[in-house]
């Protein structure tokens, strides 16, 4: 197998801030795997809160180029033997394991959801987010999305509770908030309080990742959903959070590939949680690897494309909080200049 990393410049159509910080560029990679006259495409989108770089990346992906075998199918022994060398780097191995599922769909003649047994019928539409923002700048990003069925709103600053409402005088459509951990638990609680009038279907992690006690002691206090995104990573992470959220945010470059996120959401099912899948801020190529998995969701977040000024490829994500899981082999991405209108 042959690999090669490019450079995927992202930029946001306004800035994208959230509780972490935020901005209007981001430095994602491309991954391509080559074998057999077929390519394969990946997309790793690197989280400066879990101190992932486009250059980690690329190193880590260079470090593994040479342990990747000949078989794209034996997704199971290229694992071990990138741990062998060097474990981590969720982003990366996303990019690198989305390319190889890529391949593979590509080489079989059918759809990555078709592969895994899913039905595409069972796809829920997606929120799409807007970020902290004044109060001027979220009137003029409402503006651009109020026709979508669900928005996402980031909270952390002193002023949400009245943007929240100026937002709900002007959308009546459903209606999540995500406080990136951004409270303490009291804290969380009074916002909450305040903003359950405005009818809200859900909040994301309120307190810090590794408050769990916390969130079992907001979730007691108030009678909005409360779902897990910092805290939860892994299917380990699943069996603690349970009693303490009523779901969980999952993600494909906090899981670092799709077989492992697949894992998290048979673990979250046993432990009666619902389950949301998110994006960081990626172009259609990583959204469209995520949704693969969409049919096994209650929710979704897969948003970023929406977000960009110009998005690179085109795939899963359509318009207006549509997903559909088209009958494209492998993860059905194409760069977005050669969409056929």
């Amino acid at each position: 197998m042959r690999l090669s990393v490019e450079r995927l410049d992202l930029s946001t159509v306004f800035e994208f801030r959230i509780a972490h910080g935020g901005g209007r560029s981001h430095d994602n990679t491309l991954v391509r795997i080559g074998h057999e006259g077929l390519e394969g495409l990946g997309e790793a989108s690197p989280s400066h809160y879990y101190g992932e770089t486009r250059p980690l990346v690329d190193e880590a992906l260079r470090t593994w180029m040479p342990h990747l075998g000949e078989d794209p199918f034996a997704l199971e022994a290229i694992e071990r033997r990138l741990d062998a060398v060097l474990q981590g780097h969720r982003a990366a191995r996303a990019a690198l394991e989305s390319a190889l599922w890529d391949w593979i769909g590509k080489k079989v003649g059918q759809p990555v959801w078709k592969l895994l047994g899913l039905d595409r019928r069972l796809t829920p539409p997606s929120c799409v987010t807007l970020g902290m923002a004044s109060a001027e700048e979220m009137e003029r990003k409402l503006e651009t999305v109020k026709d979508f069925p669900i928005l996402k709103v980031k909270l952390g600053l002193p002023g949400d509770v009245d943007n929240l409402k100026r937002i709900r005088a002007r959308y009546a459509g459903i209606l999540r908030v995500d406080a990136n951990a951004a409270w303490t638990a009291p804290d969380a609680v009074r916002v909450l309080r305040q903003i359950e009038p405005l009818g809200i279907e859900l909040v994301e992690q309120p307190v810090p990742r590794q408050d769990l006690d916390g969130l079992r002691w907001v979730r007691e206090r108030c009678g909005i959903p409360l779902f897990a995104d910092e805290s939860v990573h892994d299917p380990e992470d699943v069996p603690r959070l349970a009693g303490r959220v009523d779901g969980v945010n999952l993600k494909l470059m906090k899981a670092g590939g799709l077989r492992r996120m697949l894992q998290t959401i048979h673990v979250a099912r046993a432990h009666g949680l619902k389950v949301m899948l998110g994006s960081m801020l990626e172009s259609s190529l990583a959204l469209s690897a995520a949704a693969q998995l969409a049919p096994l969701a209650d929710h979704l977040d897969l948003d970023g494309h929406w977000l960009l000024a110009r998005d690179p490829f085109q795939g899963a994500p359509g318009e207006r909080g549509d997903i559909r899981l088209s009958d494209a082999p492998g993860l059905g991405v194409e760069p977005a200049e050669e969409r056929v209108l």
